[in-house]
């Protein structure tokens, strides 16, 4: 078995485990502390937890060569995610992770690449119900192996099922805790009907009276242990239900827990596709504005924050020069925002958007998520010959050459002032949709671009 890295847990929020920033804010200082107590309240609440993932199959379903859960989404592999999810919930002690032996260092460079903390890795077996005994042993104490601590309660959950949600998990490890075990379950999609062996109808079930069963599943640890050590290789071999083993061997009937519609599992490819579009709608919800607001004599900066406001859930500002908000963007990428958008009045330099990168790149925010940065020049086109202001606002090239290795992704947007009254709307309007457009697709193509509107 490979024990995880150490460390603490990571923030309830997703996002990386960012590095210390000097000079932090004294309100995010009280709000990490009242966060860090509440989670120490919810910790002595629930008993001692770990989370097992199967993670050993071939994706033969989706028909590619790479298996699913290291399938890329914005170029991070699918159970990253996964991870991530169980991670951010501070009362999950140990997850381990069951991957096959030609697996186990791309699982171990996933790991180091993405900062992943408490995560134990152990060889999979040739189905799914030998990789999930194989995690169980690894957290036995009987094993003569065992380097974790067993849990009272265990989780089992897919490691393609990225979405699950910290309320579920607790709803299922507090049923489990009282039944022996329980699992999430949501309606049913389709009938189940049963051919004969002709391939003509036999029968059908009433969909309303059955229900799918999903993941994650939560049980007793010695309950789920010992359902799997009187298994018979037959339900070893062809099995896949764990609280029908339970059933079977335990006698214990699980408690069943309404799920979301976010526990759906990534089968087909078309699923990938279907994932990247809710994390991209997930993270592109919020976006930072920095502006200095006594440069924007026009006010022409605070008139495209409302535009924006139309295109955005939340639009924060930080008004004045980087220099003396640093406290105040600490702050924001504390709170895991993904979306920036730099704003120069009457200067066609860099120097606020490079302050901003600076920034940016020394907080790691972008371990987990590509981050957007959209530097945004107001010129006035009667101040600078239009061919020097283009030459040097071209410098966005080599900018975004550099900053796309640590995965921020930089385009530029230029609006001409001053118009007359409608044409500047219409400019201002049009900026916001590229501005909402590049946050949104977040296409790697588009980085270094200089747009118009």
């Amino acid at each position: 078995m490979e024990p995880g890295p150490p460390g603490c847990s990571r923030p309830a929020e997703p996002g990386p485990r960012l590095r210390r920033l000097c000079g932090a804010d004294q309100e995010a200082s009280v709000a990490l502390l009242s966060r860090a107590r509440a989670e120490a309240e919810l910790q002595r609440c629930v008993p001692a937890v770990a989370a097992v993932l199967p993670a050993g199959g071939s994706g033969e379903r989706m028909g590619v060569p790479t298996p699913k859960q290291f399938c890329p989404i914005l170029d991070r592999p699918l159970i990253s995610y996964t991870l991530q999810a169980l991670e951010r919930v501070c009362w999950i002690k140990d997850i381990v992770v069951a991957v096959t032996r030609e697996n186990m260092e791309t699982m171990k460079g996933i790991i180091q690449r993405y900062q992943h903390q408490r995560i134990s890795l152990v060889e999979a077996g040739v189905t799914r119900h030998r990789s999930i005994f194989s995690g169980l042993k690894a957290l036995a104490q009987d094993q003569p192996d065992s380097q974790l601590s067993k849990p009272e309660v265990v989780i089992i959950h897919d490691a393609v099922r990225p979405f699950v949600e910290e309320d579920v998990l607790l709803k299922v490890v507090t049923a489990a805790k009282e039944h022996g075990a329980a699992g999430a379950i949501r309606p049913l999609v389709s009938t189940v009907i049963c051919p004969s062996a002709d391939g003509c109808l036999d029968q059908s079930l009433e969909r309303a009276r059955h229900r799918a069963s999903e993941m994650p599943q939560a049980f007793l640890f010695d309950v789920i242990y010992e359902a799997y050590q009187q298994c018979s290789d037959y339900d070893l071999e062809f099995g896949t239900e764990c609280l029908h083993l339970a059933l079977k061997y335990c006698h214990i009937k699980a408690k069943l827990v309404e799920g979301s519609p976010d526990l759906w599992k990534v089968t087909y490819k078309r699923d990938l596709y279907a994932a990247e579009s809710i994390i991209k709608e997930r993270i592109s919800q919020q976006i930072c504005m920095v502006m200095d607001t006594k440069e924007d004599e026009e006010l022409v900066g605070h008139r495209l924050e409302e535009m924006l406001k139309n295109e955005f859930s939340h639009v924060k500002v930080t008004s004045g020069a980087l220099g003396h908000t640093g406290r105040d963007l600490q702050q924001i990428i504390l709170e895991q925002c993904y979306n920036f958008v730099c704003v120069n009045v009457g200067a066609y330099e860099f120097e606020e958007t490079q302050k901003l990168l600076d920034v940016l790149k020394e907080s790691d925010l972008s371990i987990l998520y590509p981050v957007v940065v959209i530097s945004v020049h107001f010129l006035d086109c009667k101040s600078v010959p239009f061919g020097q202001k283009m030459e040097n606002l071209m410098q966005i090239r080599e900018f975004a050459k550099e900053v796309k290795k640590r995965n921020i992704l930089l385009c530029g947007l230029l609006i001409y002032y001053p118009q007359d009254e409608q044409k500047l709307q219409d400019s201002l309007r049009q900026g916001a949709t590229i501005i909402a457009t590049l946050i949104k697709e977040r296409n790697s193509g588009l980085v270094g671009q200089l747009l118009v509107a």
